[in-house]
């Protein structure tokens, strides 16, 4: 794969339409017009400002973590939660606490804290964010695009996932070397050469690990999710893959790059795909060969979306997009991980 290529995999930031290349939208389960509005969906839309419209707030050096309300929040001190073995937390500033102006219907509170999986030199730090009020149980992976699991618009997403009641569990899967955007686009290679697929996948492995003795041993939950941002969800095929006891219920990939068609006669979960069409990183045409492989997937492909669109839209265009993809998520979740299990046990 050319540099060209990967820096569009991996670097949703940088902008989409000077690097991306028309490519055939081949057959989809569903192609939606530019606005990205399906009317297949049923379910209400969360309540939340454009994704666009939210401002990227710096980390904070205490706390680690961003808000992207744009009223303002209150961020106040709690101690860590109690943890799994092999497992270390930090006191962090780690609640979010809404004003009286704003509508709490729309987002719980979330806790997070950061933990430490792991033991010596093959130990690496996560990020877990936690529904206080609505919490349902259920264990989430989300793995993150190249710019690793501190980055904002990462945590801003795993928020407003947990906002709807799940465990949203962030690892740092490239071990404290994360791409940065100020780095020059011909090193891109030469770093992507560091970040060993058998590492990430160890990496991945000890998470599922953790979150089957966290939430799945204590009976919490009776299936696992996982979501994938491109270099993440290349890596969410390859660890639904290798779930041969079938902890995870589900999958939802995000515009996944390096994807190899051949692992999907090896997943036994439902797995939902969400890309566009302008993302030559990720070929419709990959999507749809997968999909005949998967038992009860779904491919949605939204007309000239590029690369990182839902969790980076650049656009009012976007932001609809963005907004209808995260509630096709939502519901997916809910219906695989919450009705189906509920159902199974009846």
């Amino acid at each position: 794969m050319g540099t060209a290529s990967a820096v569009l995999t991996l670097l949703p930031l940088l902008p989409r339409r000077a690097l991306v290349a028309s490519s055939s939208p081949g057959r989809t389960r569903a192609l939606l017009s530019s606005g990205g509005v399906s009317s297949s969906v049923s379910g209400l839309r969360p309540r939340f400002p454009p994704l666009s419209h939210r401002p990227i707030l710096p980390s904070y050096a205490d706390c680690n973590i961003s808000v992207w309300f744009q009223r303002r929040c209150n961020l106040y001190c709690r101690r860590g939660m109690p943890l799994g073995r092999k497992v270390t937390g930090k006191s962090l500033c780690s609640q979010v606490e809404l004003e009286d102006d704003v509508d709490d219907e729309a987002c719980e509170l979330v806790n997070g804290v950061e933990l430490v999986i792991g033991e010596g030199e093959d130990s690496f730090r996560a990020y877990l964010l936690k529904a206080v009020k609505n919490n349902n149980g259920t264990g989430v992976l989300l793995l993150s695009d190249a710019l690793g699991f501190e980055d904002s618009a990462t945590r801003d997403f795993a928020y407003r996932v947990a906002c709807y009641g799940y465990n949203v569990l962030v690892p740092d899967l490239f071990r404290a070397n994360p791409w940065k955007l100020n780095w020059a686009v011909d090193g891109f290679d030469s770093w992507l050469s560091k970040q060993s697929p058998e590492r990430v996948a160890r990496d991945v492995d000890a998470c599922t690990a953790w979150m089957i003795d966290e939430f799945l041993a204590a009976g919490i939950s009776k299936k696992l999710g996982v979501i994938g941002f491109s270099f993440g969800g290349g890596h969410l095929m390859e660890a639904l893959s290798r779930d041969e006891q079938a902890y995870y219920g589900t999958g939802i990939c995000f515009y996944g790059s390096n994807m190899d068609p051949s692992k999907g006669s090896s997943i036994k979960t439902p797995v939902l795909f969400v890309s566009g069409d302008n993302d030559p990183s990720c070929p419709v045409t990959t999507l749809n060969e997968i999909e005949k492989k998967i038992q009860g997937s779904r491919v949605v492909i939204y007309h000239g979306r590029g690369q990182g669109f839902v969790h980076r839209p650049e656009s009012e265009e976007e932001d609809e997009a963005a907004e209808d993809a995260f509630s096709i998520m939502r519901n997916w979740l809910h219906d695989n991980l919450l009705v189906r299990e509920t159902e199974l046990l009846v």
